[in-house]
């Protein structure tokens, strides 16, 4: 065991940085999200009234999970839960592949098998670690919560809820460490696995059933299957049941234990998906570095094409949904359309708006994604084996950013279609031909301005570019989500891109804003492109 505990502290050294912003980041914003309902909700009434509208719309249920009474712990849970442990979720995956598959792919884990220790141990404490990272988490959200002046029981339940799922994650993702060839693959499907999961819970929230004084809603028995839903059961601040956060742990525990066994007779550097030989001369179009670029990105973007034509199917899905449930109640029609931003638009149009948002950020987390690309081939010395040819570090660059660029359209291009689709199939109308594509295309400037400023870190602070990238899109997507309710400055909420996408098709497109944004990611890439070429590579 000796040996475990070495790795543990080793790891844990490595993450001396990173690990605690992930941790603060998360506890300080269930924190300022308690806070802020604190405030702006502080009556009974208030409180009801968005609960209500929460309670009837399958779009509030889908984003944000299940309204569970008009408290204001509950109301913190309501808005806060979903989006914390997702986050939870997303810090543990990449915490456990950095110290599994990356290792491997890296060589370190080599060095590490010529010491005598056992096969599994590295594996064992980057468990290890991943659960004492996640112990921490569930502390230290219900700190943010008791800080804010939440019950204590509520606060250690909401906070052990996160906790859980990440812990859950922790396992998961070790699974898919075994699985995959590389550790780019999985990251990506670990990732991809943490968003699968706030799909399902978010469809079967979608579906649940509300109280008659919709204050309260059932979900439906779809969100069982996402770890995410079965933390939200536990009920906080209404009927406190840790029973769903002990079997989320007692899953996480045998699959610990199946992977562990199972890395004890994998060697290493193989997979249980073998990683396949290209081929031996490049296609034509890949001697380019647009074509190099596409041919690293593709399957990469088929993913996110395919969680983007579900959140558009869902859209288009649950339209008959909401026209039913919401269309027979006028004071509730009539309180959801005073919500509405300019006070406008059909309740369809209100729901399909806060989807085609969604698809708006996987744009951006699209371009982002293959700017990034870049920092991984240069840790990794292969950009250094690629640029003594006779082509500039700004034109590997700008080929990057063009295939980020349309990266973010083709995503966009995908949610709006199926969203337009899924309605059409259901009968019921989506406007003019094109509207709904139109809609989901007005988020592509904000999104390249993340890939711009994204392209700049990278020119800049090579080392701290991911962790800036990735960082810069979940401020974005914080001061565009909860700016209003934290009652932040107009200046600060105004840092997001987000906040000056026009929300189409309950907004008409601002074609200033557009421009604006375009024009700014525009100069920031040529900036990257300068300061690229002005430093040396790094590992």
């Amino acid at each position: 065991m000796s040996g475990e505990m070495g790795l543990f502290l080793v790891q844990a050294r490595r993450e001396r940085v990173l690990l605690p912003v992930w941790i603060l980041g998360i506890a300080f914003l269930g924190f300022i999200i308690a806070n802020a309902v604190a405030t702006e909700f502080a009556d009974e009434a208030s409180r009801a009234a968005i609960i209500s509208v929460a309670g009837a719309s399958p779009a509030f249920l889908f984003v944000r999970g299940l309204p569970d009474g008009t408290g204001i712990g509950a109301v913190v849970f309501f808005q806060g839960y979903s989006f914390t442990a997702v986050l939870a979720g997303l810090m543990s995956t990449f915490l456990v592949i950095r110290h599994t598959r990356m290792d491997e792919e890296l060589g370190r884990a080599e060095l590490i098998g010529s010491v005598p220790v056992r096969r599994a141990a590295p594996l064992m404490a980057t468990l290890i670690l991943g659960g004492i990272a996640n112990l921490t988490l569930a502390l230290c959200v219900a700190g943010g919560f008791l800080a804010a002046g939440l019950p204590g029981s509520g606060a250690f339940t909401a906070g052990a809820a996160v906790g859980a799922v990440g812990a859950f994650f922790v396992a998961v993702s070790a699974v898919v460490a075994q699985i995959m060839p590389s550790g780019r693959a999985a990251n990506g499907a670990a990732a991809g696995l943490v968003g699968a999961a706030y799909f399902v819970r978010g469809i079967g929230d979608a579906f649940g059933t509300p109280s008659s004084d919709l204050t309260h809603v059932t979900s439906g028995w779809f969100s069982w299957l996402s770890p995410i839903g079965w933390g939200q059961r536990s009920r906080p601040f209404t009927v406190a049941d840790p029973t769903p956060l002990l079997v989320l742990a007692a899953v996480s525990l045998v699959l610990a234990l199946a992977v562990l066994a199972l890395r004890s007779r994998r060697d290493l550097g193989e997979s249980l998906l073998p990683e396949h030989a290209g081929r031996d001369r490049a296609a034509l179009g890949s001697t380019s570095f647009l074509g190099l670029a596409w041919r690293q990105q593709r399957l990469t973007l088929l993913g996110w094409c395919i969680f983007s034509a579900l959140l558009g199917s869902i859209a288009g899905g649950l339209g008959p949904v909401v026209t039913n449930v919401i269309g027979g109640n006028q004071s509730l029609r009539e309180l959801i359309i005073r919500l509405v931003p300019g006070g406008r638009g059909e309740l369809i149009d209100v729901f399909t708006t806060a989807l085609l948002g969604i698809a708006g950020v996987l744009a951006a987390a699209a371009g982002i994604q293959v700017v990034l690309r870049l920092r991984a081939e240069e840790a990794e010395g292969r950009a250094e084996l690629l640029l003594p040819t006779p082509r500039s570090p700004a034109r590997w660059l700008a080929a990057n950013l063009i295939l980020s660029a349309a990266s973010a359209v083709v995503v966009a291009v995908v949610a709006g279609t199926a969203a337009t689709l899924g309605l059409a199939l259901s009968g019921v109308a989506s406007g003019p031909p094109g509207l709904l594509v139109g809609a989901a295309l007005a988020h592509v400037p904000a999104a390249v301005v993340f890939v711009a400023v994204t392209s700049v870190a990278f020119a800049t602070i090579p080392r701290m570019s991911i962790a800036f990238g990735w960082g810069f899109l979940a401020v974005g997507l914080v001061l565009g989500q909860f700016g209003e309710l934290m009652r932040l400055p107009a200046w600060l909420q105004d840092l997001s891109p987000f906040r000056h996408t026009a929300a189409m098709p309950i907004e008409t497109f601002d074609p200033a804003a557009a421009l604006t944004m375009t024009g700014i990611a525009v100069a920031g890439a040529g900036l990257a492109a300068y300061l690229l070429r002005r430093r040396d590579l790094t590992a």
